[in-house]
């Protein structure tokens, strides 16, 4: 196995026997953000392509215009390590977890191929909640809106948005005192908004948390 260190468990599991490939002996390759389950981008696998996919640990394909395999990012260094690859229920669609080297899996630049939704106009696709929410409290941040709850916090610095992670862990805790299922919840919910504040002030991303806790998950 390649020294990507995939999950040897997700990918070696796979039964390449029982692949379905389309008449053109294609099978259609979904590559997913393995932090926050961003979808990258499609492209397509033949038997070969799949076959080297699993022996490199890194994501090849077959591309239909140039007639050949197609090594991703061995052009522009933005590599897919791939962490896990499952198959669909009909056994004729593979869903890849990777790790996309730089962050851009497109060709445009940009870090999915899926940031369309009208002409003329790039919005990111969506990712997990967490991460959602952290864009949307770093638009906050770089583009403040006037009245803005998340702009007031970011504007009191450390001692606001740490007075407010104290509070709301306490109230945490008093809820599980408590055993309130919802209140709990709620509480969690105003504890990891709070504390994406806090990241986002200073400037950690969002998934550097996640790299550590799939450390730590190692």
């Amino acid at each position: 196995m390649s020294s990507s260190s995939p999950d040897a468990n997700l990918i070696d599991a796979i039964p390449v026997e029982k692949i379905r490939y389309n008449e053109q002996g294609l099978v259609p390759a979904i590559a997913q953000d393995y932090l926050d389950g961003t979808v990258l981008m499609m492209a397509w696998m033949n038997e070969e392509s799949l076959q080297k996919t699993l022996e490199t640990g890194e994501a090849w394909y077959w591309s239909r215009s140039r007639k050949e395999l197609w090594h991703k990012g061995a052009t522009s260094g933005h590599i897919q390590k791939v962490k896990s690859m499952r198959y669909d229920c009909d056994s004729d669609a593979l869903l890849m977890s990777i790790e996309q080297v730089g962050d851009i899996a497109c060709h445009t630049g940009e870090r999915s191929c899926f940031h369309q939704v009208e002409e003329d106009k790039k919005i990111a696709p969506p990712a997990d909640t967490l991460s959602g929410l952290y864009q949307v409290i770093c638009q906050r941040r770089d583009q403040p809106i006037e009245g803005s709850y998340t702009r007031k916090l970011l504007a009191g610095g450390d001692n606001k948005i740490l007075k407010k992670i104290g509070e709301e862990a306490a109230e945490v805790v008093m809820a599980c005192k408590d055993d309130e299922k919802e209140e709990i919840a709620a509480e969690v919910a105003d504890l990891f908004y709070h504390t994406l504040v806090a990241l986002s002030y200073h400037h950690v991303d969002i998934k550097d948390v996640y790299r550590k806790l799939q450390e730590r998950r190692k």
